[in-house]
């Protein structure tokens, strides 16, 4: 016979809502990639045969977020047009019977549901969060900067997200960097949870120098925020380069003890940097099955003619 309840019980308490929506900052100037991105969105640039941030938002619909809202701002029209559908490309390969093409165009508008805002003034990543919170609501969600890639076969936000499940509240991605590379991050300061791979964040500085630095866990572009963020975000004053600084925010919501760390020690790739850019490119060219052989072939012949050339001149100085 089944459990009697009784007619005044109170109700069962309520599972964590589920994190369904993700919010891609895509509205910086690119300009260390100028003149390419003079007239291009630097998160159009193409990393092998796709932009970059098509990797970003194939990372959130993998973990499981079908609702991405794209903050852009002037010029980045091709970021929109990228992620719809056009019928007149998609007619043209259909009628050469090229499916291959045609799924490869096709794919990016069936990744989500897909929505973009203008940020308007560039004043900071903790702006262009500010500028989701009519399409967020209440509702917990996801931020996954452009510049940061993790390779497909990581499960990092995934991980996060299981994170906040259990601890609620807001998590960031945290890596291990050189402490003399720690002033191009924001830093965080933390203590063990008993968890493996998880911390409890007490603080954060923006790109400390290192002698100030709290620790050489890094703050890498993946978070799961809390909803209340918005409010901590409408007081928080303009800090480095006058603009409103995300780590700023999530200072005071770890001194609330309600922010938690996921270490990331997997395959990353930072786009945000010419030499790493390239570096990018070559590494996810090199593993694709079909590039990969051909490209890491001639690749290798191509250092070698590098490291012969320069034994020649070596040798023709000592000469």
């Amino acid at each position: 016979m089944g459990r009697m309840i009784a007619p005044h019980s109170s109700p069962a308490p309520t599972s964590p809502r589920p994190v369904r929506k993700a919010v891609v900052p895509a509205a910086g100037l690119g300009t260390r990639f100028l003149p390419a991105t003079k007239a291009t969105p630097k998160e159009m640039l193409p990393v092998v045969d796709k932009p970059a941030i098509q990797y970003v938002v194939e990372e959130a619909a993998k973990a499981g977020l079908d609702d991405i809202l794209m903050v852009t701002g002037r010029h980045k029209r091709a970021i929109e047009d990228h992620f719809d559908n056009a019928f007149e490309l998609e007619q043209a390969l259909a009628a050469k019977g090229d499916t291959v093409r045609l799924d490869a165009v096709r794919d990016p508008a069936r990744l989500a549901d897909i929505h973009h805002i203008r940020q308007g003034d560039p004043l900071g990543l903790g702006h262009a969060v500010l500028c989701a919170r009519h399409h967020v609501g209440d509702q917990p969600f996801a931020v996954l900067l452009g510049d940061d890639l993790i390779d497909a076969r990581e499960t990092l936000l995934s991980q996060m997200l299981d994170v906040r499940d259990r601890h609620q509240g807001s998590v960031v991605a945290l890596m291990e960097v050189d402490p003399s590379q720690v002033h191009l991050y924001g830093c965080a300061a933390v203590e063990p949870t008993g968890e493996s791979g998880v911390v409890r964040v007490t603080g954060l500085v923006e790109k400390p120098s290192p002698e100030q630095a709290p620790s050489n866990y890094a703050v890498i572009g993946r978070y799961v925020l809390d909803p209340e963020v918005f409010d901590v975000l409408e007081r928080t004053a303009p800090g480095r380069g006058g603009e409103i600084q995300l780590t700023d925010a999530l200072q005071d919501l770890a001194a609330a003890g309600t922010v938690h760390g996921v270490v990331f020690d997997g395959l990353r790739y930072d786009t945000g940097d010419k030499g790493d850019y390239l570096r990018t490119v070559v590494r996810l060219a090199c593993e694709r099955p079909d590039l990969g052989p051909e490209f890491t072939a001639w690749l290798k012949d191509f250092v070698a003619g590098l490291e012969d050339a320069g034994a020649g001149r070596e040798e023709r100085r000592a000469a």
